[in-house]
């Protein structure tokens, strides 16, 4: 397919109008920012007094050998989790499951930051110990999920928009209080169906806007425009779409004043589409994705952590592990849900006395992970629940 036929067309306005037409771009005050680049054309802008904890907790999270940890799946998708193992989505079994994950000895030797789902950061472990208090204690930067979900995007071909910004400037505010200190917005854009300018430019958007606010909050945004496994279209092609996309994220990005050195980026792996027949070596994954990044990454964003997509626990440690072959202008790194928390959840099974022995599923692939980044991962050993592909059609986060 052509380039210039990439997108399917649909009404939507030119970048000069778009940003034009906006209302919520904040106009601050000179007493109330600091200009962090005095030289730069751009004149980008932050709160002074977050300037410089933005840009440390981002190097925090970046740090060598480590990643994140994902696991602030809503409480419905944490009951499809739980069902799987046959237990009841309750809070007592969320509570277990999340006590576990947080307690794992020595989690942050291979983990830096754990995202949080709202419930969570404001939850106890089973004995009563705030769990942001344990992350802090383990070394893990604490982090919150802030969107409020996909829903469908009116005038598009079937496809979603990322809703949450309403109210999202006092929210991020009460989090931060709360101990967060980074915070994650998934939008998803869809191959199969388009993707239409319109859903690039509304992931887009939305992501730059929640990327400003939650840096005048103090918060380092994780920004995520996850491009899905679904389709049965080639690596070739998700490489031309994630092309555009990321062109689009890092324009509105600039657009609304975001400091790059205090953002992270969670993109998806550039791999063919989950259906299609021509598979990909972690080499060819390594080489397209490092490739898309070089292109459209500026190198004063500190961290790059890929997330899993669907991809087996091995598979996704694999093509991490390619990438980190040689040197990057950034960390390049992991924020794993399922690709590091599938084999703890099914060695748990919800019974106590698997605890310990599914801690140390859960530490296993965290180390195997914090190898990869380090370009040292080998493969050898790996269970066969960890190869077992965890990609789920028209997945629901």
């Amino acid at each position: 397919m052509a380039s210039a036929s990439l997108l399917k067309s649909s009404p939507v306005l030119d970048k000069s109008e778009w940003v034009k037409g906006q209302t919520l771009l904040r106009q601050p005050s000179a007493s109330s920012v600091v200009r962090c680049h005095p030289s730069a054309a751009s004149g980008l802008t932050i709160r002074a007094s977050y300037a410089d904890e933005l840009v440390k907790t981002a190097k925090t999270v970046a740090s060598p050998g480590r990643g994140i940890l994902a696991m602030d799946e809503s409480n419905a998708t944490c009951g499809k989790r739980l069902a799987s193992i046959g237990l009841e989505n309750t809070e007592a079994n969320r509570q277990a499951f999340r006590t576990l994950l947080v307690t794992v000895p020595g989690l942050g030797n291979y983990v830096s930051g754990a995202i949080l789902f709202e419930e969570t950061l404001y939850q106890s472990t089973v004995d009563g110990k705030k769990i942001v208090d344990v992350l802090v204690e383990q070394g893990l930067v604490p982090g919150i999920k802030v969107d409020k979900g996909l829903v469908p995007l009116t005038g598009s071909n079937d496809e979603s928009w990322c809703q949450g910004l309403d109210g999202l400037a006092s929210r991020t505010a009460a989090y931060y209080q709360q101990g967060a200190r980074f915070a994650k917005w998934r939008t998803v854009v869809s191959i199969p169906n388009g993707p239409s300018a319109l859903a690039v430019k509304e992931a887009a958007w939305g992501l730059a806007r929640y990327a400003a606010i939650s840096q005048d909050s103090g918060l380092v945004p994780i920004v995520e425009p996850e491009i899905l496994l679904d389709g049965e279209h080639g690596i070739d092609r998700t490489f031309e779409v994630a092309q555009a996309v990321w062109a689009e994220v890092f324009f509105y990005l600039a657009q609304n004043n975001v400091l790059f050195e205090g953002i992270l980026l969670k993109p998806s792996m550039v791999t063919p589409g989950a259906e299609c027949k021509e598979r990909a070596t972690p080499e060819q994954v390594a080489d397209y994705t490092l490739k898309l990044l070089q292109r459209r990454i500026p190198p004063a964003v500190p961290g790059i952590m890929f997330l899993s997509g669907g991809q087996s626990e091995v598979e996704a440690t694999l093509n991490l592990n390619a990438m980190n072959q040689s040197p990057n202008p950034w960390h390049v790194s992991f924020s794993y849900a399922r690709a590091l928390q599938n084999t703890c959840l099914k060695t748990w099974g919800g019974r106590p006395e698997n605890v310990k022995a599914a801690q140390e599923a859960l530490l296993i692939r965290a180390k195997a992970n914090s190898l990869a980044q380090l370009g040292k991962y080998t493969g050898e050993g790996e269970s066969e629940e960890a190869k077992k592909e965890l990609f789920v059609k028209g997945y629901v986060y």
